[in-house]
């Protein structure tokens, strides 16, 4: 990653030299661990834009997504520091990857005015390929980094689409996790390869401990089991959370699929106070408290930190569907934080 000379002109420059890069090394390994807070808007009496910047900033949270390119959020976002993930809607996909000009125009307005506080831009969340969506989420994610490559954002600012692991097909024991329809997939995976993207990937061990209660337990969920829980026979890995096996089958089907070095971007993590089996109050602030000081050491296969962002910042009362997806916040509307004060950093 660090082109680094092979002469020096002195041992106090050789030392140098290695300090920066040990610098720079410890630097890029506290990036891959760091935590960010989606912030969802699609609820009652939710703070201004503003409001939500500086509550991002006092909470000391380095990173945020949004679910559409919302001007008076990235207006807020301009100085503060806050690096971004911003969805392309889905109700977007088929015209950008259809028409390089309106990916030009997305790009220029949505992109290019906020350019200095966005990281990421995923095209699409959570598409399957049964969407009728599916076909249009490479050919979009090309046009979007060809605008951004005619505005020099290119370098600066990576493509990709977020997944959920329902796309993972024979994720237990984790090393045998492959995709479960290559024809979607490998051309999205490609594009990451090509252009040194990550994969956003969407990881809810809720969701898998509560369509599976009899074989997994609440324990391996949550981060509290006392000692390793399954030993993955393929490689001898160990696992003690619901988690790392998860993102670890994610890492396994890219590999499968021939890009064993794409990196993972936890995009979405999160545990529900109410509305459903297991959600409570107690159990969400158990689980984000240890997912916070979790990722930072990586998974069995995978020993580095990774990049995660919680769901969500609020709870969403307008939120259609399951009556847990209305209670996923970290904080009231009234700006309080309901699980006592994370440690974000």
């Amino acid at each position: 990653m660090f082109a680094i000379a092979t002469r020096t002109k002195s041992p106090m420059a050789a030392a140098t030299l290695l300090f920066v890069v040990a610098f720079l090394c410890l630097s890029l390994h506290h990036a891959e661990g760091q935590i960010g807070v989606c912030y969802g808007n699609n609820g009652n009496g939710l703070p201004s834009q503003q409001e939500v910047v500086n509550l991002y900033k006092t909470n000391s949270i380095g990173a945020m997504r949004i679910y559409s390119p919302d001007v008076a959020t990235l207006q807020a976002l301009q100085g503060s520091g806050i690096k971004t993930i911003i969805d392309v809607p889905r109700d977007n996909l088929q015209s950008l990857a259809s028409d390089q000009g309106a990916a030009n125009q997305w790009v220029q307005s949505n992109v290019v005015p906020f350019a200095s506080a966005i990281k990421y831009i995923a095209v699409g969340n959570e598409i399957h390929p049964s969407d009728q969506e599916a076909s249009s989420v490479q050919p979009a994610m090309q046009n979007v980094l060809n605008a951004l490559n005619s505005n020099n954002l290119g370098a600066q600012i990576k493509v990709s689409t977020a997944i959920d692991t329902t796309l993972i097909t024979n994720s237990f024991p984790p090393s045998n996790g492959q995709f479960s329809d290559t024809s979607y997939i490998t051309p999205i995976i490609n594009f990451l390869t090509s252009n040194g993207s990550p994969l956003l990937v969407n990881v809810y061990p809720y969701f898998a401990y509560t369509n599976n209660e009899q074989a997994i337990s609440l324990e391996y969920a949550l981060f509290t089991s006392p000692g390793k829980v399954v030993t993955d026979p393929n490689n001898g890995k160990d696992y003690q959370n619901l988690f790392d096996a998860l993102v670890d089958a994610v890492y396994a089907a890219l590999a499968r699929a021939g890009a064993p070095n794409t990196p993972i971007v936890v995009s979405e993590s999160g545990w529900p106070s109410e509305g459903g089996d297991a959600a409570t109050s107690d159990n969400a602030g158990t689980y984000y408290k240890n997912l916070i000081s979790h990722v930072k050491q990586g998974t069995p296969l995978k020993g580095q930190g990774i990049e995660t962002y919680l769901f969500a910042m609020f709870d969403e009362d307008r939120k259609q569907g399951a009556a847990t997806e209305q209670h996923f916040g970290l904080f009231t509307p009234a700006q309080q934080p309901k699980y006592g004060q994370l440690n974000f950093t």
